[in-house]
């Protein structure tokens, strides 16, 4: 297993704004159970860093989490999501399909 760094956006757009944003959509909830693996899982503790971020770029599809080296982008993620997201893909390197919306670019780039 590799070291991976997964970012999660949690980017809060302004009430009334048009477009959607990842932290209206709960992706706070999203990073901290990833934290919260990170902090009781020591191997995941030492082959893995999360770090919140602002905007990813597709924020219809929030939330979104993207996973590098791999270049795995993730959306619509949900908190109990992660317990798959760490084991087939942090874990066992296979990336969790149902929830891939890119693999390499962002969304709707070439």
């Amino acid at each position: 297993m590799g070291f991976r760094h997964v970012f999660v956006c949690v980017n809060q757009r302004p009430p009334g704004h048009p477009q959607p944003s990842c932290g209206d959509r709960g992706s706070r909830d999203v990073l901290s159970a990833f934290m919260e693996k990170l902090q009781t899982d020591p191997e995941l503790f030492m082959s893995t860093a999360v770090t919140p971020t602002g905007c990813l770029g597709p924020c219809m599809m929030g939330p979104t989490v993207v996973v590098y080296p791999d270049a795995v982008w993730y959306g619509n993620v949900k908190p109990q999501d992660v317990d798959e997201i760490v084991e087939k893909h942090l874990k066992g390197g296979e990336p969790v399909e149902r929830l891939v919306v890119s693999k390499g670019n962002p969304p709707g780039m070439l």
